[in-house]
């Protein structure tokens, strides 16, 4: 699995944010919670990543 793409963040990545403003990008649960709470971003759950939400 690959990591997330935040600075300074170790975990793994388990969504994908589509940001209309910006690149998408693959982020750890702890960092899709709070981005995608901006308006227009989008998250999809990554494959292979049901662990990380449990």
């Amino acid at each position: 699995m690959a990591m997330c793409s935040e600075p300074g963040c170790e975990n793994e990545a388990s969504v994908r944010l589509y940001v209309p403003w910006d690149e998408d990008r693959d982020v750890c649960p702890a960092h899709g919670r709070a981005l995608v709470q901006r308006e227009g971003v989008v998250a999809e759950p990554l494959e292979g990543a049901d662990d990380a939400w449990e």
